[in-house]
């Protein structure tokens, strides 16, 4: 049996160590693989990025020339560069090229009568995104992956029309050279699949087409517009047996030998056992010699005759003198009256039953000391002789002491661990409860979560979970302070238990928030019911000292649905359905629902990546001309914040702008965007542009910054060139003098100040007069009815008479047709801001805008 279970054993091994063997080859050519597949993304995705500059600036120079283009183009190719040619192709044919030479044959190439590539440019235009074709064979030799950007530039009417085609081609020698595939001191041949980036599903288009069916390691290269799937194996195949298989064999000989050994040894063992069987009688012997010198002592009663014989050692034990030959009477008059009947019944029941007999009585010595003793006999029956009790005894009164001890101190332990297990179960409930309102604690909600869930699902219901919060609690605390605070919150504990009873449990998890548990069906009505009366009880007044106290609760209520989200999420889940229900007025309900959860992703998503951009500088000026209404000059450019997403590109405000607020870094961003304005100010004066002055906005947030004044003092601006553009109500909260001392510091180092918007908010005449801006900007709410609208037309002239009035020059936003600057001129109205002239530029497209109207000027 050893040794088939040694065989097995050995075989069972040697499999396993072909597995582990298996696994660490395959884990690395995983590895190699991965350091392949990053450098192919790495190279392709950087090929690409590359071109999306020039892409940016085909955008703003829709009609550049092949010499232009050529200047952008070049500077994409670098010595490490893995860009063969780039091609513009307005409406689809080839027209624009770098580098010329070698490239000539692809000149003129019409994208809609070629076959091969047709399809990839179509889908290009039709999906409006990059579409990554190849390996293709070149028209002008050599093979190359194509990527096709769609490009789209500004119409009238704030609309887009499709200019062409950018065309980079990525060389693939070079690039399968740059990412390492040609490397043989990598020891592994690899493969692609997915031609024209369609993963799997595109056949393969490098390598060896064994590789693919010698059950390869694969790993998907991930591209802009799509994927392919890389496949290696070791250069040599897979190995067939592992390297270590003669040293594990070895191993496993040598086990196998030492467990069969033992066997061998015990059979000669067995022998000498025989040998010594002798001897081991004869120590047999001197054991019994060794009990007789013992203090046990042995005695012997003869059943038939009721004669009783002991030794000298059971005279000692019953303290008589030695040598006398003693009987039955002496052993019965010797023990303790009290013990008398039952050692007897003890001795009569083992003769009846022929059972060992034990026995354990006190003895009375001849000086009156009680003793313990404990006796032991078997029945004996030899041949031809009457049947006997043979047994020894000895005096136990040590350990009988010795037991009284241990079982009162047993008692005594025990009545301590009693105390214990009390003074347990307090802390316990005092650490699991709140000592203000009796209640569950946070501690002990996690305990019972789980399991109040899983209980739930058992049930046939679902856990619901209500987070309940205070409103103006904070108040009360501040008011009449905490003692009236504790006082509400007993309330609430009340309301609670008085409302969930005993259907539910009820915790208070901190402050003023409570949670509670419950169990429901598939009908969540009752939750609904449940947090209508809550809400319509915890707004009843409650009376403290005299005091009417008013509070009001808002809840967040998640169910727990049965799709595998844990318990504990539940509190995560009711906490954002709490802040949905404070956000929308408090004193109300909200249920979690996944599009909660799917906002506050994307929440967080963009506000990681506000912080991310505002760290590497992504948030830059866009500008739109200001024209004078009578001459159509341009006087002045506002600065509109946009984000340069590095994967989405320029985004407006909306996109942002909410979420900045709530992470409080609007003003950072306006400090960027007038700094960057600075920078291009600067730059347009030496460049001979005659842009008079750049308008900023500004948030209410930066005007109360106390080290506003300071920067702006460091940032030595020229007097009259910049504009600050600030909302109606910033100046109208006339309880912030930081503001207001803000604003008047602002004017004294010679920056305008604009109301922006105006018409969309409360200012007053009072307000105008008071803040006497440099500008006011009407909204363009106002100002694009006006074609149609005599009423809104009627506002708008108002609006402008109160500015000629007041010596404040009026600008209209929102000018989108030539019609509107016509009756704005007609109305007074001094600067025009709009579509109709020009849409918001970066710092370099407002330089070709400005020199575009100039050279149009002069022609």
């Amino acid at each position: 049996m050893a040794l088939v279970v040694i065989l097995i054993s050995a075989a069972f091994a040697e499999h396993q160590n072909k597995v582990v063997s298996d696994q660490a080859v395959r884990a690395d050519v995983l590895t190699k693989v991965n350091l392949i597949r990053a450098k192919l993304e790495g190279n392709i995705n950087g090929n690409l990025q590359l071109v999306r500059g020039l892409v940016a600036a085909v955008v703003t120079e829709p009609y550049m020339g092949q010499q232009r283009f050529a200047s952008l183009a070049s500077n994409l190719f670098g010595a490490d560069s893995q860009l063969n040619n780039i091609a513009g192709a307005p409406d689809l044919v080839v027209s624009l090229m770098y580098p010329m030479e070698g490239n000539e044959q692809a000149m003129g190439l019409d994208y809609r009568k070629n076959e091969r590539q047709r399809a990839a440019a179509l889908r290009a235009r039709d999906e409006r995104k990059l579409v990554l074709a190849g390996p293709v064979e070149l028209k002008q030799g050599g093979q190359g992956f194509i990527g096709r950007f769609p490009v789209f530039v500004p119409s009238a009417g704030n609309t887009e029309r499709f200019w062409g085609i950018i065309s980079a081609v990525v060389d693939v020698q070079r690039l399968y050279r740059a990412s390492g595939m040609l490397d043989d001191d990598l020891g592994i041949d690899v493969a692609l699949i997915g031609r024209d980036a369609l993963g799997h599903r595109g056949g393969q288009f490098y390598g060896n087409e064994e590789i693919s069916k010698s059950d390869p390691v694969t790993a998907d290269v991930l591209l802009p517009s799509g994927s392919w799937q890389l496949a290696a194996i070791p250069k040599n195949g897979w190995p067939s047996t592992p390297s270590n298989a003669w040293l594990l064999r070895a191993i496993m000989a040598t086990a196998g030998a030492l467990v069969v050994f033992p066997f061998l040894v015990t059979g000669r063992l067995i022998g000498e056992r025989q040998r010594n069987y002798a001897e081991l009688r004869r120590l047999s012997r001197r054991l019994e010699l060794a009990l007789e010198a013992s203090a046990i002592g042995v005695w012997e009663h003869d059943l038939a005759t009721n004669e009783l014989t002991w030794d000298e050692r059971v005279n000692e034990i019953y303290g008589k003198p030695a040598g006398e030959h003693r009987g039955y009477t002496d052993w019965a008059g010797a023990i303790h009256p009290d013990d008398l009947a039952g050692a007897n019944a003890d001795f009569d029941r083992a003769v009846a039953s022929g059972r060992p007999y034990l026995s354990e009585y006190r003895i009375v010595r001849p000086n009156g000391e009680i003793r313990h003793v404990r006796s032991k006999a078997i029945l004996y029956r030899a041949t031809n002789d009457t049947p006997k009790m043979i047994g020894a005894e000895w005096d136990v009164t040590a350990d009988v002491l010795l037991n009284k001890d241990l079982v009162r101190a047993k008692q005594l332990s025990e009545s301590k661990n009693a105390e214990l297990e009390s003074a347990k179960a307090r802390i316990e409930h005092i650490a699991l409860h709140d000592s203000l309102t009796g209640l569950p604690n946070r501690r002990y909600l996690d305990q019972v979560l789980e399991d109040y869930a899983a209980n739930a699902r058992r049930s046939g219901g679902h856990a619901a979970l209500l987070h309940i919060d205070l409103d103006r609690f904070k108040h009360i605390n501040d008011t009449l302070g905490h003692a009236a605070g504790d006082a509400m919150l007993v309330h609430a504990s009340t309301v609670l238990r008085s409302k969930v009873g005993d259907e539910g449990f009820v915790a208070r998890i901190g402050g003023d928030e409570f949670i509670v548990l419950c169990v429901v069906r598939d009908d969540t009505k009752q939750l609904a019911l449940l947090a209508d009366r809550v809400i319509s009880q915890m707004r009843e007044p409650v009376y403290y000292q005299g005091h009417r106290c008013r509070f009001g609760v808002s809840v967040g209520i998640a169910v727990d649905n049965g799709k595998g989200v844990e318990a504990k999420h539940l509190l995560v889940n009711a906490d954002i359905a709490l802040y949905r229900a404070k956000r929308r007025g408090r004193n109300r309900y909200e249920f979690f629902t996944g599009a909660m959860q799917s906002e506050i992703v994307d929440t967080k998503r963009i506000a990681d990546e506000i912080l991310g951009g505002l760290e590497r500088n992504e948030f830059i000026p866009f500008y739109q001309p200001q024209f004078d209404a009578k001459t159509l000059e341009i006087v002045g450019v506002e600065a509109l914040a946009r984000w340069r997403h590095p994967v989405k590109g320029i985004l407006a405000p909306d996109v942002f702008l909410r979420i900045a607020e709530e992470l409080n870094v609007v003003s950072f961003i306006d400090q960027a965007i007038l700094k960057q304005s600075l920078l291009d100010f600067e730059e347009w004066s030496a460049a001979k542009l005659r842009i008079p002055r750049v308008s900023v906005n500004v948030s209410a947030r930066r005007l109360q910054d106390e080290e506003l004044i300071k920067s702006l003092r460091e940032q030595n601006i020229k007097k009259g060139t910049v504009s600050f553009e600030l909302v109606e109500s910033i100046f109208l909260d006339e309880n912030d003098d930081l503001v207001t001392w803000n604003i008047e510091q602002i004017k004294e180092l010679g920056i305008d100040v604009e109301i922006d918007d105006f018409g969309t908010g409360y200012a007053s005449m009072v307000s105008l007069l008071k803040l006497q801006p440099r500008r006011l900007k009407i909204d363009r709410q106002l100002v694009t009815p006006i074609v149609k609208s005599p009423q809104r037309r009627q506002v708008v002239s108002s609006i402008i008479e109160i500015g000629k009035s007041l010596g404040i020059e009026v600008v209209a936003e929102g000018v989108e047709t030539m019609q509107h600057a016509r009756l704005l001129k007609g109305l007074g109205c001094d600067i025009l801001q709009g579509y109709a002239f020009g849409h918001a530029f970066d710092s370099e497209g407002l330089k070709t805008f400005v020199r575009s109207r100039r050279l149009r000027t002069a022609s």
